[in-house]
């Protein structure tokens, strides 16, 4: 096994892979220094505990959909295309499907997820407004449709599309 110390980044980058393919349970010391070809000890030279990384883990994970959103916001172009573009970015996010799962055994997730939720449902509610539609339940709809879709199976981004289709028809 190689004593190479790795940065932070890359135990966290482990993580994700992990979290994605096994679920919260891969989010360990041991598991992921197997993974990385390391110790046990390069984890806990960066990280005070596991708890620690799980929280930088999704500390990173928000900063980056933070900005991301905040991308879209300043995106040029139509509503409508603006709309389907951010729905298609969030539906390949794979970490956010796979922390959508844990979420409901982690407190600190669940604070997280709601608040990003929050405003990513103002910024739907906005490119609707943007066209003419201004009942707040629509946003819900496709607000709901971006968390639920990534959990069906074969699930595609076309799904979110046809909801913004009806929604359009609708208007």
């Amino acid at each position: 096994m190689s004593r190479t110390r790795l940065s932070p980044e890359k135990w966290l980058a482990a993580g994700v892979d992990a979290l994605i393919a096994s679920g919260p349970s891969a989010l360990a010391a041991e598991p992921l220094a197997r993974a990385l070809g390391t110790t046990k000890g390069s984890f806990y030279w960066h990280f005070k505990d596991v708890p620690t990384f799980q929280s930088a883990l999704i500390e990173t994970w928000r900063k980056q959909a933070l900005a991301n959103l905040g991308r879209a916001v300043g995106a040029e172009g139509r509503p409508d295309t603006r709309l389907r573009q951010f729905g298609h970015d969030i539906l390949a996010d794979q970490t956010e499907a796979a922390l959508r799962l844990w979420a409901p055994s982690h407190s600190e997730l669940v604070q997280v997820l709601q608040a990003l939720d929050h405003e990513r449902l103002t910024y739907i509610s906005l490119l609707l407004r943007e066209m003419g539609l201004g009942n707040q339940n629509f946003a819900i709809a496709l607000q709901a449709a971006l968390v639920g879709l990534p959990q069906l199976s074969g699930a595609k981004p076309q799904a979110f599309d046809t909801l913004v289709d009806t929604v359009l028809a609708l208007s």
